[in-house]
């Protein structure tokens, strides 16, 4: 089926069935609502399949790699065919490896550990921290915020050309933005990074939930995702890609796991001899059950189709989109412009409003959960929001005046288990917080605006 056919037929598009999707919250003014879980871009709920599965195999867990007992070769086969559904869902090309790490943040560490000395690195300021602080230890460039997709390969390709051609050089770029939802040009910024002899790491952490992502396909040598954006919630996460740095890196972590043998020296210290495998960057007892749920997220949102994922996302989102400029005094934050392509993450602010406030009332007197801040991207927030590094104000006082800048923002983000009531009480809600205000007094509470007794 293709978008267009799925999009025509949103009756083919019913939600994924997800945990807490019935979880009723209280009120401050009373009563319960069923609630409306719009922060997928922190971490989403977990895909009933996924607990299903999770559920299925927690009474046979056992230790990987290190038992003769049934439950750890169960376990093992478990574990490694987890690594095999993942490099099919990725696209990964042979001799790929794809590393079990705890998160999107643990993966693009364990990348800046690997990279060659010398090696100069290339990311762009309006990248999530996970992708931004990695590499502060190596030749880091840090480019300019790009206006446009095309702007942001014409950034990259000079920056490129003005570097050492003879050493190590590696990009590091976003799929989807964290802040916006708006889609990066991974295949040019790819194609300018190896014209220019360099590599490029993609961090899927937003893209992989909401489209499919390929390792051939965008040309890239790695890739890294969280298990806990992609409906699998149980601390894990995936680098995936290129095998040859990893192999020539030392381990991560070491320990029981990374080393194939340990002898004494005459010298009285130890020698290893570390695998080359990707073993040899999890030491340690894995996180077996996060790798399985990974791989059932990965197979779940595989066998809804992709097509049809994408298009009831897309019309979730112009629903939001309209919803939110029928409110004057709400502004999209945007680095593209409107009409670029997005996944369901979209950042506003409301003249007027504090956004801890404005947060704070979706969730008492709606039972709305979205987020608040500078999201773990704060030279993106405060480029967007043209401003710089400031102090929260006071929760109850608005933050700016009706036309002055903004410190913070508000972002709402979803996926293949919302509704689309929960999106429609949303915009409901947008709509009368601004025309009639809150209905509750607020207070600042260590930083955060919550509810007065």
């Amino acid at each position: 089926m293709s978008v267009s056919t799925a999009a025509a037929d949103q009756s083919l598009c019913t939600p994924l069935p997800v945990l807490g999707r019935d979880v009723t919250v209280p009120l401050v003014t009373g009563g319960e609502v069923t609630y409306a879980a719009l922060d997928y871009a922190a971490s989403a709920p977990a895909l009933q399949r996924v607990w299903d599965d999770v559920a299925a195999y927690a009474p046979y867990y056992g230790s990987v790699h290190r038992g003769a007992g049934y439950l750890s070769q169960l376990s093992t086969d478990l574990f490694e065919n987890a690594r095999g559904t993942v490099a099919e869902f990725l696209g990964c090309r042979a001799g790929d490896q794809v590393v079990f790490t705890r998160s999107t943040t643990d993966s693009l560490n364990l990348l800046a550990r690997a990279i060659p000395a010398g090696c100069q690195v290339f990311v762009f300021e309006t990248e999530h921290h996970a992708s931004l602080l990695p590499w502060q230890h190596a030749h880091v460039t840090y480019l300019d915020a790009p206006r446009t997709p095309g702007q942001a390969v014409e950034i990259l390709e000079r920056a490129l050309a003005g570097r050492d051609p003879y050493g190590p050089a590696l990009v590091c770029v976003t799929g989807a933005s964290n802040v916006t939802g708006e889609l990066w040009p991974v295949r040019e910024l790819a194609a300018a990074a190896h014209a220019h002899g360099a590599r490029i790491v993609l961090d899927a952490a937003q893209l992989a939930p909401h489209h499919p992502v390929s390792v051939t396909e965008l040309d890239v040598d790695w890739i890294a995702f969280s298990g806990h954006k992609l409906y699998a919630p149980f601390g894990s996460g995936v680098l995936a890609g290129r095998a040859d740095w990893l192999q020539a890196a030392e381990p991560y972590l070491a320990g029981g796991g990374a080393s194939r043998k340990v002898t004494r020296r005459e010298d009285g210290g130890v020698a290893v001899e570390w695998h080359e495998s990707a073993a040899r960057h999890e030491a340690g007892s894995p996180n077996v059950i996060g790798a399985y749920a990974i791989a059932a997220a990965c197979k779940a949102l595989t066998e809804a189709g992709w097509d049809t994922l994408v298009a009831r996302e897309q019309h979730l989102i112009a629903k939001v989109r309209a919803g939110l400029a029928e409110v004057p005094e709400v502004r999209v934050l945007s680095l593209f412009g409107d009409d670029a392509p997005r996944v369901g993450v979209l950042s506003f602010v409301v003249d007027g409003w504090n956004s801890s406030h404005f947060a704070a009332a979706l969730s008492a007197e709606y039972g709305i959960g979205v987020r608040d801040g500078l999201f773990c991207a704060h030279p993106l927030v405060r480029t967007l929001l043209g401003t710089d590094p400031g102090t929260q104000g006071e929760c109850g006082a608005p933050e700016a005046a009706p036309g002055e800048k903004s410190l913070n923002a508000i972002r709402v983000s979803f996926g293949a288990g919302t509704p689309d009531e929960h999106v429609d009480r949303f915009v409901n809600a947008v709509r009368e917080l601004v025309r009639d205000g809150a209905k509750w007094q607020y207070r600042t509470e260590e930083g955060r605006c919550v509810p007065a007794v």
